[in-house]
């Protein structure tokens, strides 16, 4: 089993990043593929995982997020896209709360959960989650401004539909997002998860 991988960051999609390492590209599912800039060298933690028909390899920007990630898929109803797509919203402290506090109103608005798993994973995982040392401060958006066209908006658009948004919902908030002062593309998929929640 992999714990990480060192390489360069070869290739961005909507729903993956390719780290090359030793000459080798790894296929990494990622939550927020545009937080890892393409050329940059970066330590991706990674969890393997293998069904009967697929060897799928997701990806980490830190180890507190992946342990994160094991421990949603240890709830009942959540596989491994909807783990993601709840740790594609950066506040996971806030998440770490909702599921302390038994906010299953928080929880219902990712994609994919309904009120039965909202409420499965804070039975789950209320009593022990809080015990767990997570180390999940706030994060700064790193806002820059591009230059010519926004393609980053368009790529966090698309980013967000590939996390599982109806594409209408994706539409409203592009109009709200292309408003604000011009970001990176993570930037962008880090605010139009806040307008979703």
């Amino acid at each position: 089993m992999y714990e990480y991988l060192d390489g360069v960051i070869t290739i961005l999609a909507p729903k993956f990043i390719v780290v090359e390492v030793a000459g080798i590209g790894y296929r990494v599912i990622v939550a927020n593929p545009y937080a890892f800039p393409v050329g940059s060298k970066e330590r991706v933690f990674v969890e393997q995982i293998v069904r009967q028909d697929e060897i799928t390899m997701y990806g980490f920007q830190s180890s507190d997020e992946k342990v994160l990630f094991q421990k949603l898929l240890d709830v009942s109803g959540i596989g491994p896209k909807s783990a993601l797509a709840i740790l594609a919203n950066t506040d996971h402290s806030g998440l770490i709360q909702a599921i302390i506090n038994a906010d299953v109103n928080y929880l219902v608005k990712f994609p994919g959960i309904g009120k039965k798993t909202a409420q499965q994973i804070v039975l789950d995982l209320q009593s022990n989650i809080a015990k767990l040392p997570f180390d999940f401060g706030p994060l700064s958006p790193d806002i820059k401004s591009a230059q010519d066209e926004n393609s980053e908006l368009a790529d966090a658009l698309e980013a967000l539909q590939a996390l599982g948004y109806a594409a209408r919902e994706v539409d409203k908030v592009g109009k709200k997002l292309a408003d604000m002062e011009e970001m990176t593309t993570a930037d962008y998929v880090s605010a139009g998860l806040k307008l979703l929640l």
